[in-house]
């Protein structure tokens, strides 16, 4: 397997915690008030996992057009 198709790969896998994450962030929307003390955590999460999505998407740009 090339280093391309295990960029694809991990992108893939980031696209789908990002779409959870996102999903998290809903619920968690929804279930305001009571959840109040959670926002942090889920917002910490989701910023995370979508600053590594952005970070290896840059990355397998750079090798697209290295290719």
């Amino acid at each position: 397997m090339s280093n391309l198709d295990e960029m694809l790969k991990k992108v893939r896998k980031l696209q789908l915690r990002a779409a959870i994450a996102k999903t998290n962030l809903r619920d968690l929307a929804e279930g305001l008030p009571n959840k109040w003390t959670e926002i942090a955590e889920v917002a910490e999460t989701a910023h995370a996992v979508y600053a590594e999505l952005n970070s290896a998407r840059r990355e397998l740009a750079k090798m697209r057009t290295l290719r």
